[in-house]
């Protein structure tokens, strides 16, 4: 397993190493078990509180309550910060590979949403970046065991790498496009019309084709605005393309998974060997159209 790797909660106390006994050992099953009620009501703790963290700093950017309570709000921001930097220090101090944690997905979460408050001393402003305090919460999938939705990401992740060259083909036609009609559209409209580069261009066109339509540059021709109309259109057939890669990826690995096993088996057929009809059930002992026996061990006829 790479360092990287976020191990299944079967794996985590092999990957991280179990204490063999004493204060360690009661800490490694509080904060890493997922089947004992301590643990469980460990991880629930963690996830409200987790919520209630970032509240604290969405509250405090609006400027009716951050500008009326600064200094409640900056200590709220403070105790989650500190409360969170110890539980980052447990879990370092009762595992046996505290290295092999710390470089884990879960392990390099925990640290880097904690810095921000830190890095504020330093850089005014940089505390809003404690909102990445969200991507905690995925422990929510070990705490109500989701494995199924564990299950089903990973099936993602391995259609989108397996995906990933016809997707890359795809966004170069897609660049090309958008080059070329930006061009085309600077050319027709021109500065007077807003179309004062061919990069600013290119960025109506990408907005153009992804259907979103911020309305800041818009075609002053009718040429413009058919060769607009054009890519409006293009843009709907483009953006299902994606869709249907990922799709179709995701179909054929369920079905190699599946192998042959739901594929209709063959009726049985067994032939008589009096009159040599076809067709007869695996249970049949006598011949449907002569009445005679049937041998159990006759081989069956072709079709």
């Amino acid at each position: 397993m790479s360092p990287l790797a976020t191990p299944t909660p079967q794996e985590l106390p092999d990957v991280l190493g179990r204490p063999a006994g004493g204060w360690r050992r009661t800490m490694f099953d509080v904060i890493f078990g997922i089947d004992t009620p301590a643990g469980r009501r460990f991880d629930i703790i963690l996830v409200f509180a987790i919520l209630l963290s970032i509240l604290v700093v969405v509250l405090d950017s609006v400027p009716s309550i951050g500008g009326r309570y600064p200094g409640p709000m900056a200590a709220l921001e403070w105790a989650f910060t500190l409360l969170f930097t110890l539980e980052y220090v447990a879990r370092l101090a009762c595992v046996e590979r505290p290295l092999r944690y710390a470089t884990s997905f879960y392990g390099a979460i925990d640290l880097v949403s904690v810095l921000p408050t830190y890095f504020s001393l330093l850089v005014p402003g940089s505390e809003l970046l404690i909102d990445i305090r969200i991507l905690r919460l995925l422990r929510v999938f070990r705490i109500f065991k989701l494995t199924l939705y564990i299950e089903e990401y990973t099936r993602l992740g391995e259609a989108l790498a397996a995906s990933r060259r016809k997707i890359l083909v795809f966004l170069s036609v897609v660049l090309m496009l958008i080059l070329i009609l930006g061009t085309v559209m600077y050319v027709v409209e021109g500065p007077e019309n807003g179309f004062t580069s061919i990069p600013l261009a290119m960025y109506w066109a990408t907005v153009t084709m992804t259907t979103v339509g911020y309305g800041d540059i818009a075609p002053q021709t009718t040429l413009g605005r058919g060769i607009a109309s054009f890519m409006m259109l293009l843009g709907w057939g483009i953006l299902a393309v994606p869709t249907g890669i990922v799709t179709a990826e995701m179909t054929a690995r369920r079905n190699d998974r599946r192998g042959g096993a739901e594929r209709p088996r063959p009726r049985p057929r067994r032939s008589c060997g009096a009159c040599g009809s076809v067709g007869h059930e695996a249970t049949a002992r006598f011949c449907k159209d002569c009445g005679a026996p049937l041998s159990p061990a006759a081989p069956d006829a072709p079709r």
